[in-house]
């Protein structure tokens, strides 16, 4: 157990330093103790950030889901492997074990391959959060097939992106979803993005609200009679380590989405590992995180890491409201959760209803709570800390990234001396995270303030981008030689605690979601009276942040209420619903560079209120045009 589950400070103080002083001793240990491989490694860790290439447990042969499911089967078989709570509180919840889930994720492999998929092939998967998400995640991954979730609030265009990016064979989704008290008809959704996606011949189709779909002769199928004739034995297949196990999109600055590659084993030890650790997971805990699967929380922390250690892992179709605001709390006592992990966008709007549907609920058996998707912010610490963990709970305040594969720096309760509100506090051991200054230099002192970079390789970090290595290598490696740039700023205490202090680049975190502002101004762009547009964040109480647009028109022939009505449906239709302006404001140009790049930093002034200091703006195109932009600023 040397290092696999810290207890203390000071069994932090070892890990860590032994990890930083013999990465691949400290992570052979891990992997070797912990998992099962069908072949040992040649060697621990190949790499070289210039290229960029990293390779960790190369030679080795594996299956991830013999490692999630199989190896419990023995000790655990009747243990709840995944908890499903629905939608409707009146639905009973399913308790499915692991002999259960090895069953189901047998046959949907068996159904993958009756359907041609083998191994490599890509697989997209459009689906609610229940359990045929979850299982299907893992069937892919028993049969080689690389898994490639999209959001189920994603519009057609953006599906239709992410499937035509990286040429996936088959898609699995649903008739529909619940959410709350509407029902989405993610069927139809799929039907449009497929019109523009040639090479899909399959979809396979889960029965979940009963709607009325349309079922295209030889593509389409039901699933539910293909698992039915399906054999419940499937051979798990030997992946080699370097293998990819999924492909993951998330948002860039520019460009297309940017689909990140996870491969088989170094990702399966980190995700389990930072589980084990940041969660202190003990054998009879009730582990719930909020997440979606379509996102890398949901594929880290609600399937693969909880699996991986044996855990009984909580999978919620519903949301915090419905039927009312005390959801969560309703369910944190009946099914006697131990740890609960969410955004801190849910937090805050949670914290802004009657206190009564907390108290009127038992939550003694919280032991941690844990944040994500975003910095929370000190106001929503000190709620949760009070009222859902009666400061007893210690708060996982987690910083990291779809890139990263799983948390890289958090508390860790037990062993964090002293966690501070808002701090991401310390690295987990395996993280060598470092500041860097304007100039590319590492910031060695603190306090200090600058660019959050790592410089040394962890198993969980993605490894390319699908289809562009050069974009890989531009985007995080070419900004600080030898180095990973996350794209975060950050700030350093004397203690050395990380506090992160937002995104450097232009993408821009709402409700926990990273959200690029290329691809919304591109919809926006494509309305006929639209010249141009440029998207800022302005900060929100309940979002964190919430979406600003200046837009230049050519002509004003309409309404502003009808020209921010179409512009938000143009941005549901080819980004989604996540992603609409809550202001818009009409303007007669953008102030520009004389090399013509929009001057964002201006924009971003006037948009949050903060127009004291604009800076020099005499060097731009046209400076005329600021004076009127901020005399007409739109406040929430």
């Amino acid at each position: 157990m040397k290092y696999y589950h810290l207890q203390n400070h000071e069994d932090y103080k070892a890990a860590y330093k032994a990890s930083i002083e013999s990465p691949e001793a400290f992570w052979e240990q891990i992997a070797s103790t912990h998992f099962v491989w069908k072949k040992k490694w040649d060697s621990v860790l190949n790499w070289d950030f210039t290229k960029p290439e990293v390779k960790w447990f190369e030679g080795a042969k594996l299956n991830i889901t013999e490692n999630c499911i199989d190896r419990h089967l023995e000790q655990r078989a009747n243990k709840t492997a995944i908890l499903f709570e629905p939608n409707e509180p009146n639905e009973p919840a399913q308790h499915i074990s692991y002999t259960e889930l090895h069953e189901r994720v047998c046959k949907f492999a068996n159904v993958l391959l009756q359907q041609g998929i083998k191994k490599g092939d890509r697989v997209c998967l459009y689906l609610p959060m229940i359990p045929e998400l979850a299982v299907s995640v893992l069937a892919c991954a028993r049969i080689g097939a690389v898994h490639s979730v999209v959001f189920a609030g994603f519009s057609a265009k953006a599906l239709a992106t992410r499937i035509n990016d990286c040429d996936c064979k088959l898609v699995i989704t649903s008739d529909g979803a619940f959410r709350g008290n509407k029902t989405i008809h993610l069927k139809e959704i799929v039907d449009n993005a497929l019109e523009s996606c040639p090479n899909v011949h399959k979809v396979l189709v889960a029965k979940r609200t009963q709607s009325h779909v349309h079922l295209k002769q030889g593509r389409d199928f039901w699933l539910q009679p293909l698992l039915d004739q399906a054999s419940k034995d499937c051979a798990a297949v030997s992946m080699n380590a370097e293998d990819p196990l999924f492909i993951l999109y998330t948002s860039g600055s520019t460009g297309i989405p940017k689909g990140m590659v996870h491969t088989t084993a170094g990702y399966m030890v980190y995700t389990a590992y930072t589980f084990k650790n940041v969660f202190q997971y003990t054998e009879d805990d009730v582990y719930w995180c909020t997440a979606d699967i379509g996102w890398i929380t949901g594929h880290s922390y609600i399937v693969y890491g909880p699996l991986a250690n044996g855990a009984t892992t909580v999978l919620f179709e519903g949301v915090p409201s419905y039927p009312d605001y005390g959801r969560f709390w309703q369910l944190v006592e009946k099914h006697q959760v131990t740890q609960f992990y969410t955004a801190p966008t849910a937090i805050r709007a949670l914290a802004k209803e009657d206190i009564a549907h907390v108290t009127q609920n038992d939550l003694s058996s919280l032991k941690v709570l844990g944040t994500v998707g975003e910095p929370i912010n000190e106001e929503a610490w000190h709620w949760y800390n009070e009222h859902i963990g009666n400061k007893n709970c210690p708060i996982v305040d987690t910083w990291w990234q779809t890139e990263t594969g799983g948390i890289m720096i958090s508390p860790i309760p037990n062993s964090t001396k002293r966690i501070i509100p808002t701090f991401a506090t310390l690295p987990l051991p395996g993280i060598q995270p470092v500041l860097m200054n304007e100039e590319g230099e590492v910031m060695s002192d603190s306090p200090a303030s600058g660019k959050l970079c790592i410089a040394f390789p962890w198993p969980g970090m993605a490894r390319t981008i699908w289809g562009n290595h050069e974009r890989y290598k531009a985007t995080y490696f070419s900004t600080f030689k030898n180095h990973y740039f996350t794209g975060d700023g950050a700030f350093r205490n004397k203690a050395g605690y990380y506090r992160i202090t937002g995104r450097v680049d232009d993408v821009i975190i709402v409700s926990g979601h990273n959200l690029g502002t290329a691809p919304i101004e591109d919809a926006i762009d494509e309305h006929p009276d639209v010249t141009e547009s440029a998207v800022v964040g302005v900060p929100h109480d309940i979002k964190g942040n919430a979406l600003y647009g200046f837009v230049s028109l050519k002509n004003k022939a309409k309404s502003e209420e009808t020209l921010e009505k179409e512009i938000n449906e143009l941005i549901t239709q080819h980004v989604g619903p996540i992603a609409k302006l809550q202001t818009i404001q009409f303007t007669d140009g953008l102030p520009k560079t004389r090399s013509g790049k929009i001057m964002r930093r201006i924009l971003r002034k006037i948009a949050q209120g903060t127009t004291d200091d604009l800076g020099d703006i005499s060097t731009l195109l046209n400076p005329e045009v600021v004076a009127a932009i901020k005399e007409n600023a739109k406040r929430s």
